[in-house]
């Protein structure tokens, strides 16, 4: 590790979860929350061969619980930690740092990591990444709230080497000599310490994909939100803001359109042919007056046309091949101003709740949530939350992903199936 003495001086245990707790705090307050930069994914012919070994587990992690993470930053983080060296260990005033991502034992243990078992390097990861992510959220939530300039990952970096204090007390949240306790020899190790993490991920990232040679030709840009636009068709689950309008079926080249209507979108890994867009809706704003067939309660007349869209385009509201399940009005106790209980907002469900979406239900989930996304204005759709990513029309895609994070709002964990909208997608409307 670079300058581990020093590092692990700076995040004494007491100040580190001091700040995380404030940080938490604010983060619990946002609705939305800024984004990491765009970074591709991991060379395996770069990594360290241990790293290479347990990239399956880095992504099974990440897709699980922090997909606003990228892989390479994982790899490129423990390399300047402990040039992926399990036993690897410092000392430092804490007791010393131990692992891949040198964490001491006191944290280790408070990320539920059990005595002994902080040298087995998936065990380190299963515990340490979730450990890393909460520092990332934590400092989003702050940068957000503070209009500080530093990158959320870059905070992330800082928070892990030197302690979230010296995020919170920075007025950029990288310190600068004599803010957050911090002089001369400390800011040229958190300095160092980025710069060296930053060579390492532009070492390892792969090259940004492009798209097909038949895209690429066609007239002008895409205007879509599609992240790698699809040459052929393939058969085949609360706000933010961004940047431009989502793209109708006809806004986009016929290389990408597919036989049943719609565009060809590629996002989350994952090519979905879309159906046919449903026409825009012409209705009146009612109120939460009109039957909700998904339970005894009330829809507004967007929420119901954007449900009969849903039977017309997918077949169905329950026990189909792309949506399971769908649930709509709800008191929803615990959160009362949930749109839920406004008749305003749909859950739809394509697999089973409780699940992380795989296979054929994560493949129909992408459907489903990028059909309502290219369709957004004519359903009036205000926003939709799925697999741990929120948008809305006009919001930016960041971190390389769909959307921008979401952060539960304080009322749901997000490292859950369920709260984090891994098992059904989130339809919120306007009236």
């Amino acid at each position: 590790m670079v300058g581990a003495g020093w590092g692990r001086v700076l995040s004494a245990v007491a100040a580190g979860l001091a700040a995380l707790l404030l940080l938490l705090t604010i983060t619990a307050a946002q609705d939305d929350d800024a984004g990491t930069p765009t970074v591709s994914g991991v060379d395996p012919r770069k990594i360290p061969r241990l790293a290479r070994q347990l990239l399956p587990v880095i992504n099974d992690v990440l897709d699980r619980q922090c997909p606003e993470l990228p892989a390479v930053w994982v790899v490129a983080e423990i390399q300047a930690e402990s040039s992926w060296k399990p036993r690897a260990r410092s000392a430092d005033s804490n007791g010393g740092a131990t692992g891949l991502y040198q964490i001491n034992d006191r944290n280790w243990a408070a990320a539920g990591g059990q005595p002994g078992e902080i040298t087995i390097p998936e065990t380190h990861l299963r515990v340490g990444i979730p450990w890393v992510c909460t520092n990332l959220r934590a400092v989003t939530g702050h940068l957000k709230a503070t209009g500080k300039p530093t990158e959320p990952l870059d905070a992330m970096l800082v928070c892990h080497i030197a302690g979230c204090g010296r995020v919170t007390g920075s007025a950029t949240g990288v310190p600068s000599v004599g803010e957050a306790g911090c002089g001369a020899t400390c800011v040229s190790l958190i300095n160092r310490y980025i710069r060296n993490v930053h060579r390492l991920v532009e070492e390892y990232r792969t090259p940004p994909a492009r798209p097909p040679a038949d895209v690429r030709a066609a007239s002008g840009p895409v205007a879509s939100p599609v992240a790698v636009a699809a040459p052929a068709a393939v058969p085949g689950a609360d706000v933010a803001r961004a940047a431009s309008a989502p793209a109708t079926a006809s806004a986009l080249p016929a290389a990408v359109r597919s036989p049943a209507g719609g565009p060809v979108v590629t996002l989350g890994g994952i090519t979905s042919a879309l159906p046919a867009a449903p026409p825009p809706f012409a209705g009146t704003v009612t109120g939460c007056r009109l039957a909700d067939p998904t339970s005894s309660g009330c829809l507004t007349a967007t929420t119901r046309y954007g449900l009969d869209s849903l039977v017309t385009a997918f077949g169905g509201l329950r026990g189909g091949p792309s949506v399971n399940r769908t649930g709509c009005w709800d008191k929803h106790a615990w959160n009362p101003a949930s749109d839920h209980a406004k008749g305003r907002a749909c859950d739809v469900f394509p697999g089973a709740p409780g699940a992380f979406a795989e296979g054929d239900a994560l493949r129909e989930g992408w459907r489903l949530a990028n059909w309502y996304r290219v369709n957004a204005a004519g359903l009036r759709v205000r926003y939709l939350i799925w697999q741990g990513r929120y948008w809305q029309i006009g919001s930016r895609d960041v971190g390389g992903g769909w959307g921008e994070r979401y952060d539960g709002g304080g009322v749901y964990n997000t490292r859950s199936a369920t709260g984090g909208h891994y098992d059904h997608l989130h339809v919120s409307y306007q009236d």
